[in-house]
């Protein structure tokens, strides 16, 4: 089952989505709506909502409720990529500039604060909107953690794998996690079908994150992002850490890193030490862990294609190139 397959699979259910992110984003400020419709047309892989609406398939029938959580998870999500890339000074994303690059970090903050306000907006017309607002909450407060975490990492050089991890579930894993689990909440699920939500998005969202760090070394400009992002923001990511595992050079390699601001040129050497100890085969070992874990969570659900889809979905992260 491909993305066509689930897209079809999910049907009205994913139309209705696409209308209320449209919907909510409508805005009669030119440059607002511009901007917005320039986002819209370049959205990426919208597995958030993907994943809320499968979640909720997987147990009933999905509600409108199910069609508000599916559309806020993505514009809460594209909305903390817009704040990001003002943290990080990015200027390309998804092969095209970022918000930050065509109207300035202040216009990138206004329009991200904007796609947060709809979110919210979205959220508070359901019937379990506290205990959605409780959970979308938390994750903005772990991606907040993630981000200060990973500034904090990037200054002393010394992140370990358990702050890796850490860092990735708040940046990555935990909006997953608020969009399976609304996607669960608002079809009544059980608690044991709500906590096998959050563990399936939870390990889904470690595995992306790890594969979106495999690319960054492994992969090439032509997929429509930069490679090698990460070393020069000085992030140490899970190819670098398996690298470093038992090498004379861990505290030579931790001062390049933290030394690649004023020595650019480190990053070569860096990335050659990574191959040459085979640090992505590690990091790769790593992800089909979490894609293993990422399916056994799904025991909780049915068989059925909803199901089906979801283990497709965790898949993905072993093959995917961008």
């Amino acid at each position: 089952m491909n993305r066509q397959d689930i897209l079809a699979y999910l049907g009205a259910d994913w139309d209705r989505t696409l209308a209320l992110i449209r919907s909510h984003l409508h805005s009669d400020v030119t440059l607002l709506q511009d901007t917005n419709d320039r986002i819209l047309a370049n959205t990426g892989k919208l597995l958030r909502p993907m994943i809320s609406l499968l979640v909720a398939k997987s147990i009933a029938s999905p509600t409108e409720d199910s069609h508000h959580y599916a559309a806020a998870s993505e514009l809460f999500h594209n909305a903390t990529l817009m704040h990001d890339d003002v943290a990080d000074k990015g200027t390309e994303r998804r092969g095209r500039p970022t918000v930050a690059a065509l109207l300035g970090p202040s216009g990138a903050v206004l329009v991200g604060d904007y796609w947060l306000a709809r979110a919210v907006d979205l959220v508070v017309q359901t019937e379990h909107c506290c205990e959605a607002i409780h959970l979308y909450s938390r994750t903005l407060t772990e991606l907040a953690e993630g981000e200060m975490l990973q500034m904090e990492k990037a200054s002393s050089g010394d992140t370990t794998v358990a702050d890796y991890l850490r860092i990735i579930h708040c940046k990555t894993a935990a909006l997953f996690c608020a969009a399976a689990e609304t996607g669960a909440l608002s079809v009544g699920a059980s608690s044991g079908q709500s906590a096998a939500a959050h563990a399936f998005a939870d390990a889904f969202g470690i595995a992306f994150q790890i594969k979106d760090d495999i690319l960054d070394y492994a992969g090439t400009d032509a997929l429509g992002k930069p490679v090698g992002v990460d070393l020069r923001e000085q992030k140490i990511t899970l190819p670098l850490l398996g690298a470093l595992a038992d090498s004379p050079r861990e505290a030579e390699i931790r001062r390049m890193v933290r030394e690649v601001p004023s020595h650019p040129e480190y990053c070569d050497g860096i990335r050659q030490f990574v191959q040459e100890r085979r640090g992505i085969d590690y990091a790769i070992r790593r992800l089909e862990v979490w894609v293993a874990r990422a399916e056994e969570a799904l025991a909780a659900f049915p068989d059925g294609p909803a199901k089906e889809s979801l283990t497709e979905i965790a898949r993905y992260n072993l093959w995917r190139e961008v």
